[in-house]
């Protein structure tokens, strides 16, 4: 019975609570909530006579609310004398392991005294571990490359009583098993001793405080209570397989170990390719063009459902301008289904993402990657870890919730973080588009649009003086399209801002003139062309059998650019580059139009991989801009694009052992080898020599591109 008596002294004392497992294992439970409610009197005997067991707060505001420690334990300091009920506020079973109890105890704090709670949890928690294949010796023996079994159970469990509420944290490299909650499969790779911790997590009450405002003291705020739980393994070498025969001695390349994020980069690479123009002409081809009645082989069922989706939204208020907007409509459904959002989900055999990817990496010298996932979940979301590391630096802000239940509506307006861009970023870079502009791309399309509205151009006599696009023929009415809609396309001095504040790229000419930038990515060129030159250094010692490569020197490059470029991923861009992707592909696919043969005198017996290309240089051939192919620049974009990708949405930051940079550099070797002569070919700037300019390297492009021009003007 209850005391209930008062006493006069306001001496304050303290109450500490523990939460411990009563069965064999006599763990603790950490981070466990624990509530003190304060009672006056005739409640604390009301609540003891009617049963502890079924008591709950009822609506009261808590006393205090902490979490316990490591120890499973917490010290309440300061309460002032009276009667509380202190509770266990996480699901538990009973004692009879036949349903679930509330655990709460009733207590009363005299002045000064320290009394003592102790939830002794009836969870009898077990762990049984067996291994595959078993050894065949007649004792267990766990060796290198054995699959280690293990199954935790507790009180209940077989009655899946708590199921829904307790959930199995699993060691890292561990794989569930379907169907069985509580169990797992954990491949050996080390020998030696290990630790092998894991932890089951207990959710908290419906109807546990912690709405009030009230300050929880002990760890950092969450949502379970877990219960860790470990096991040591002692794991023997694989003993060697006995041969016989002729052996042959022979010399290979360093072997490296599987990671996960082998499976972004081939995402990365499956994203660019599917961006490409040729998926893309491909695309409009079989959309605007096919004459099959079959509907099934007009583009994928996504990409045709999305485009007749923003052909419902997307109007222009201009005469006669249908045929443009269809294309700028189709154009921007391409991009936003093939963007190439991550999911890392796939399996590697049968996912088409990742169809070619075993081929790629035998031919990389590099292994497959294990059943690991490359993503972490957070918040119950699954996302890439550099946007984990970004998510918990800020819990304290929320996920929208979707706010219009038609999807064609596609806004979000409340104050919290997009859960879909934060999940699945679109894998595109703006650098793509710089290098196509410094290709005169868009240069040549804006000469183009000039003498369609009769503008002479800067030569004398003008080079596009018999340029006449025949009413007749659909490109007229689409470059009319086209120069309606300048307006809602991005300026080149817009353009020009957002390439300084990703990579601290900028261009030259009277366009861009004044040039002002708030911020700038000034190490962007140094730092990215470093680790090109350390990934060559790289190469030479790796294609060297006797010599072991060296990756720590491209590891910290890597992590000091992975710093710069997440330095400019504000503002416009999560906007701008995919909006620079559509107008530019938009341009490709009109300079791509047969009907430019007719003006433009291209070399036919170029094997310009792509159709658009011939065009660009013959402009540049009648302007007299640089007389270096846009092949080299657009190897630069897709190359440059990969690169970058890889760099950006790998957890760098937290990378210290060098094997992931090992597997960066062998991965990108053709696209780091492929950028380095591209950008020799169009800059006259070596980036692969040891002993380089360290000048050369550090000025920007534009200023390289603009000395070549001159140097080219006083040749001719």
């Amino acid at each position: 019975m209850v005391n209930v008596s008062d006493a006069t002294s306001k001496r304050p004392g303290s109450i500490t609570v523990s939460v411990v497992d009563s069965g064999a294992m006599g763990g603790a439970l950490s981070d466990a909530y624990v509530g003190v409610y304060q009672l006056d009197p005739a409640a604390a005997v009301q609540a003891v006579n009617s049963g502890l067991g079924n008591w709950s707060p009822a609506g009261n505001a808590p006393y205090a609310i902490a979490r316990t420690g490591s120890d499973g334990r917490h010290t309440f300091q300061g309460v002032l004398p009276g009667h509380y009920m202190v509770r266990y506020e996480h699901y538990a079973p009973d004692d009879k392991g036949t349903g679930l109890a509330t655990y709460a105890q009733c207590i009363k704090v005299g002045p000064g005294c320290l009394e003592a709670v102790c939830f002794d949890l009836p969870l009898n928690a077990t762990l049984d571990e067996d291994v595959t294949p078993p050894d065949t010796g007649g004792c267990v023996q766990i060796r290198v490359g054995n699959c280690l079994h293990v199954n935790v159970g507790f009180a209940g469990d077989d009655q899946f009583i708590l199921q829904q509420h307790v959930a199995l944290q699993l060691p890292r490299g561990a794989t569930a098993l379907p169907g069985y909650p509580y169990s797992f499969t954990l491949p050996i790779r080390r020998a030696g001793h290990q630790q092998i911790m894991m932890a089951l997590q207990f959710a908290r009450l419906p109807d546990a405080s912690g709405a009030s405002g009230l300050a929880v003291s002990g760890p950092a705020p969450g949502s379970v209570a877990s219960y860790a739980l470990t096991t040591d393994i002692d794991a023997a070498a694989q003993e060697p397989v006995p041969i016989s025969g002729s052996v042959n001695v022979s010399m290979s390349r360093t072997e490296t170990e599987p990671t996960t994020d082998l499976r972004l980069w081939a995402a990365i690479r499956a994203s660019t390719e599917s961006l490409s123009f040729v998926n893309y002409l491909r695309f409009m081809d079989q959309l605007f063009c096919s004459h099959d009645s079959n509907p099934n082989r007009i583009g994928s069922t996504t990409e045709k459902d999305t485009f007749h989706a923003l052909l419902q939204r997307r109007f222009l208020p201009f005469t006669d301008t249908d045929a443009y907007r269809v294309m700028k409509a189709a154009t921007e459904a391409f991009v936003i289904v093939n963007c190439g959002v991550f999911t890392g989900d796939g399996d590697i055999d049968s996912d088409p993402v990742l169809a070619d990817l075993l081929g790629y990496l035998d031919r990389r010298d590099l292994p497959k990657p294990g059943p690991e996932l490359y993503r972490e979940t957070v918040d119950g979301i699954k996302m890439l870890p550099y946007l984990a590391i970004i998510r918990r630096k800020l819990p304290d802000v929320s996920f929208n919730q979707p706010g219009f239940p038609d999807a064609n509506v596609g806004a979000d307006l409340c104050a919290g973080f997009v859960e879909e861009k934060l999940s699945n970023p679109c894998l595109l870079e703006l650098i793509w588009s710089y290098w196509h502009e410094e290709g005169m791309l868009v240069q040549s399309m804006n000469a183009i649009t000039r003498r369609f509205q009769n503008v002479r151009g800067p030569g004398q006599p003008d080079p596009l003086a018999n340029m006449e696009v025949n009413p007749l023929r659909p490109l007229n009415n689409l470059i009319w399209g086209y120069i309606q809609d300048e307006q809602h396309r991005l300026t080149v001095a817009r353009r020009n801002y957002e390439y300084d504040h990703h990579y601290g790229l900028h261009l030259e000419g009277r366009a861009v003139q004044n040039f002002r930038p708030a911020d700038t990515r000034s190490k962007f060129i140094e730092g990215f062309h470093h680790l090109l030159r350390l990934c060559t250094v790289f190469y030479r010692q790796d294609d060297d059998t006797t010599v072991k490569a060296d990756a720590f020197g491209v590891l910290n490059a890597l992590k000091e650019l992975h710093l710069i470029i997440s330095q400019g991923a504000h503002s416009q861009f999560g906007d701008l580059p995919p909006t620079a992707r559509i107008e530019m592909l938009m341009q490709q696919w009109l300079l791509a139009r047969p009907e430019f043969r007719e003006f433009l005198p291209t070399r036919a017996m170029v094997a310009y991989p792509e159709p658009w290309m011939d065009r660009v240089d013959a402009m540049k051939t009648l302007q007299g801009w640089t007389d270096t192919s846009v092949m080299h620049f657009h190897n630069l974009a897709v190359f440059g694009e990969q690169i970058v990708l890889a760099i950006r949405y790998g957890a760098w930051s937290v990378v210290f052992e060098p094997t992931q940079a090992f597997n960066f550099a062998r991965f990108w070797r053709p696209q780091v080898q492929g950028y380095i002569h591209a950008y020799r070919a169009a800059t006259g700037v070596d980036l692969s020599i040891n002993a380089g300019n360290a000048l050369a390297e550090a000025t920007m492009p534009s200023v390289l591109l603009r000395q070549r021009l001159a140097q080219q003007a006083r040749i001719a």
